[in-house]
């Protein structure tokens, strides 16, 4: 046993500092990848019944937002401000969620916070 109480060639199981590097890089390009492929990913979600669809893309912008013209109601505009809020927000965590969870596929659920 080497100084310091590790084996001789590196910390557990005889990785060495460069093959754990290399893992490292191979995951940040693996990470890299799907986050691109993510940030192009459309995500919708409905609102009221689907009187609201909020299409949002994987980078959490807003893509389209469709009305059903039953809910455009002048008498009520904050009905519709309602559902296109309500919308937005499950579009947006629809999208997050799948981010995690894909990402979490390739860095074997180490927070690294996407």
């Amino acid at each position: 046993m080497a100084k310091g109480g590790f084996p001789r060639g590196g910390m557990g199981g005889g990785m060495n500092m460069q093959q754990m590097m290399m893992k490292a890089q191979r995951m940040q390009q693996e990470i890299e990848k799907k986050q691109q492929e993510l940030n192009a990913t459309e995500f919708s979600a409905t609102a009221g019944g689907g009187m609201v669809t909020v299409t949002v893309l994987g980078d959490k912008t807003v893509q389209s937002i469709k009305l059903d013209p039953a809910c455009v109601d002048p008498d009520d505009v904050e009905m519709l401000e309602d559902l296109i809020v309500a919308g937005v927000n499950a579009a947006l965590k629809e999208a997050g969620d799948t981010v995690e969870r894909e990402m979490s596929k390739i860095t074997g659920g180490i927070g690294l916070g996407f």
